[in-house]
């Protein structure tokens, strides 16, 4: 077993062995695409050689290459978004009336949300769930792949959402509410 380094020393001929797995894991969940999760774990690895000396010893080292990691994830989200932000929120405001009754607002009746059956715990169900959300999520746009990620994987508030990919908070809620709809259709024609 790979013991981190205390007393804010670096260490990094130790960083593979000790944080590859767990920032590929971190990446991938958040990424969807092998290659490229690969790519950011080796970028964050040589920006951590770069920044070594900016360490201030404030977290561990872990915690701190994460860091590194969500930041060049952030710098992914944003180039894969950039541009189509306005047509994915301009295509995003016609799918309202896909879901509700435009007189009264509630679900039509062929749209309301069903009972998903996940009230018992089970394992095996359980991964086959996680691998159609996943299949599920990789068909949102990127925009709302990235606000959704952030918002629900990494737990970032709002205004950090907001900022990071530069898009309004009215911006932001109406991509969270249509990438849930998007979402929610998905796993009850896929999961059902």
């Amino acid at each position: 077993m790979i013991i981190p380094p205390t007393d804010h020393q670096l260490d990094p001929k130790n960083w593979v062995k000790a944080y590859a797995d767990y920032l590929y894991m971190y990446a991938i969940t958040r990424i969807n695409d092998e290659e490229q999760a690969q790519d950011l774990v080796q970028e964050t690895f040589l920006a951590g050689l770069n920044a070594m000396s900016r360490f201030a010893g404030k977290s561990n080292e872990r915690t701190w290459l994460t860091a590194i990691l969500k930041n060049k994830i952030i710098d992914v989200y944003r180039k894969r978004s950039s541009g189509l932000k306005t047509q994915e929120l301009t295509n995003a405001e016609g799918e309202v009336t896909d879901f509700f009754d435009e007189a009264d607002g509630h679900w039509n009746k062929q749209d309301a949300p069903q009972h998903f059956g996940l009230d018992d715990y089970d394992p095996l169900q359980g991964k086959e769930f996680n691998h159609i959300l996943k299949k599920c999520m990789e068909k949102l746009p990127a925009l709302w792949l990235a606000v959704f990620t952030m918002k629900h994987l990494d737990d970032e508030p709002t205004d950090t959402v907001c900022a990071d990919l530069k898009i309004s908070a009215s911006n932001y809620w109406v991509i969270i509410h249509r990438a849930k709809l998007n979402l929610r259709a998905c796993l009850q024609k896929n999961w059902m």
